[in-house]
């Protein structure tokens, strides 16, 4: 059984949205004319100041991943998704900040596939060029599906309609202005994201009677529930995760600090050029560096904003005559639906049309990040180096803006996949289980071992790669409906040799069996094969053959260290809390 609630949106609610979208498309067309080469377009001529490439770091992951994926976790796993911050970004974007940026910035690599090539070899850029752009279509398809949720759940419009209306509007600014346009529409969306949704954690925790009553009606949720849990299972982080079983996320604590704090987090912050190119478009290596220590000031406060109103949506369902209730799906909630349900009964009109264009912020903002590092990864890392190399400036300028077309479409396919799972979060981690997760191994060894070789980079990422797929085929989730949540090499999720208790289980364990296959397999080969680099060429792309970054003439206070020290203290403060 389905359940969808339609909202009548006012002329101010239309006029707001309007408005937005006008703006958003003004930025393309004012920043085209400056697009005069394949670097200004690709990389935004690397001429962004500090602050704004923060922002923009954030905005980049604050789309649907974020504000539908994360309040969706709320609503499923309780305050546990508060890991995805405080341990499961935090730590790594201080690595990203003060070791990671230097070697970015100084290798002068357009991009992460092409900083594989300069430590490596061609055949590992080329390995991850064509893996990356596959994740960066499906991740650009998540959010054109979330958008589509969202104008079916509070409108009425057509699913198919609302995709290919989202996509021209985020193909016409990103087809103009590139990258430039991208970030400084994300600094924008920021802004709006976080203006529309503090009226709606406001209201809701209101109604709900405030923190204290939230907390009573999960207590009743985690206790009377199907699995029965300990009174604080969806209020604390730390504290019930002794065990996988005592949990509504089904994790216990290796797999969470191993598989979600360390594996998919510095997978994701670290070797994820979605995020890097924000910072690899900074003005200098001082701007670079800060630029994730920035950024991570405004994320830790984040699942007050977007893992909050999931919790209160849970909460409010269980509820007797609140009026309240989530849709459903496949015989379960449809968490996805959490936060378009949630503005439409809380937002009056004029509040509401606020609320839909933060939400459309996010979606494009996620879906331009996604589009603008498929362009470079392919203009650069595919198209130049193996398709048409030694071409003119301009030709890799043309390129570039059909890369862009060519993204959104096959993102529109993508959109559909995203449609079999009830919480977008869990096929995302999914995704980067496969491909971020043995990609942070070859960086880690790449970075701080220089003997780490091609051919044991190459292996060590195909293998991980393979180890993901192994063990994502034999396991599946508790109540796994379809294979593409595991279970296809052996004819289904009914005959699987391991069942977790949720999706997101599954996918920290994908992730640590991909990471340490990976790991494993690099060390091994590179110690049988011989080291082709001399120590010169690996100066500036390995630890210890590099000189530190010079911080002379730069305030204490300015400092990525310090910067770093008081981020780090924070995200222990806030550990310690809702421990």
């Amino acid at each position: 059984m389905e359940t969808a609630t339609h909202f009548s949106l006012g002329w101010v609610d239309w006029t707001i949205m309007g408005t937005y979208v006008v703006f958003t498309l003004a930025i393309g067309f004012i920043l085209r004319r400056y697009m005069k080469s394949s670097h200004q377009f690709l990389m935004a001529g690397k001429s962004i100041p500090a602050w704004i490439t923060g922002l923009a770091f954030i905005s980049t992951n604050l789309g649907a991943l974020e504000v539908i994926g994360m309040a969706a976790s709320g609503a499923k796993y309780g305050w546990l998704t508060c890991h995805f911050y405080w341990i499961g970004a935090i730590p790594a974007m201080i690595f990203l900040g003060l070791f990671m940026m230097p070697f970015y910035y100084g290798s002068k690599a357009r991009s992460v596939p092409e900083y594989l090539k300069f430590r490596f070899d061609e055949k590992t850029r080329g390995f991850n060029a064509i893996s990356f752009a596959v994740m960066t279509v499906f991740a650009s398809g998540i959010s054109m599906y979330a958008l589509a949720v969202l104008m079916e759940t509070l409108i009425g419009w057509d699913f198919t309609m609302s995709i290919i209306v989202s996509a021209l509007i985020v193909l016409v600014y990103t087809y103009l202005g590139g990258l430039t346009s991208a970030i400084y529409n994300e600094v924008l969306q920021f802004f709006l994201i976080v203006v529309g949704f503090l009226p709606l954690v406001f209201l809701g925790l209101k109604g709900i009677g405030g923190w204290e009553e939230l907390k009573i009606r999960l207590a009743d949720v985690a206790m009377n529930g199907s699995h029965q849990y300990a009174a604080g299972a969806y209020t604390q982080t730390w504290k019930f995760t002794h065990s996988s079983n005592a949990n509504p996320m089904g994790v216990e604590w290796f797999g969470m600090l191993m598989g979600l704090g360390f594996v998919l987090s510095f997978g994701y912050w670290c070797t994820n050029f979605l995020v890097v190119q924000r910072a690899m478009a900074a003005n200098s290596m001082l701007a670079a560096r800060r630029t994730p220590l920035i950024g991570a000031f405004p994320k830790m406060l984040l699942p007050f904003l977007v893992i909050l109103p999931g919790m209160i949506a849970l909460a409010l369902t269980t509820l007797p005559d609140s009026g309240f209730e989530l849709p459903l799906k496949n015989g379960d909630y449809d968490y996805d639906k959490v936060i378009p349900v949630m503005l439409g009964h809380f937002f009056p009109t004029g509040v509401l049309g606020l609320g839909l264009t933060a939400l459309m912020a996010s979606f494009m903002s996620g879906m331009a990040g996604n589009v603008t590092a498929f362009n470079t990864v392919w203009t650069y890392d595919i198209y130049q180096s193996y398709i048409a190399p030694g071409k003119s400036d301009n030709h890799y300028l043309w390129m570039g803006r059909m890369a862009t077309i060519a993204g959104v479409v096959v993102s529109i396919g993508a959109a559909y996949v995203a449609k079999l799972f009830n919480n977008i979060m869990d096929f995302l981690q999914l995704i980067f289980a496969f491909i971020n997760a043995p990609l942070f191994a070859t960086f880690l060894l790449g970075m701080f071992w220089k003997r780490a070789t091609g051919h044991g980079a190459f292996f060590g990422l195909l293998s991980g790669t393979l180890a993901a797929a192994l063990h994502h085929g034999l396991t599946a989730p508790t109540n796994a409906t379809s294979l593409i949540k595991g279970g296809w090499l052996i004819g289904g999720a009914e005959n699987v040799l391991h069942r977790y208790p949720s999706e997101m289980a599954q996918n920290f364990w994908t992730a640590i069996f991909a990471f340490s296959a990976c790991f494993f397999v690099t060390i091994i080969i590179s110690m049988m094969t011989k080291q082709k680099k001399s120590e010169e060429e690996l100066k500036g792309l390995v630890y210890s053959l590099t000189p530190r970054p010079k911080e002379k003439d730069v305030a204490w206070y300015q400092r990525p260290a310090f910067l770093a020290i008081i981020v780090g203290a924070l995200a222990i403060v806030l550990n310690i809390i809702f421990w």
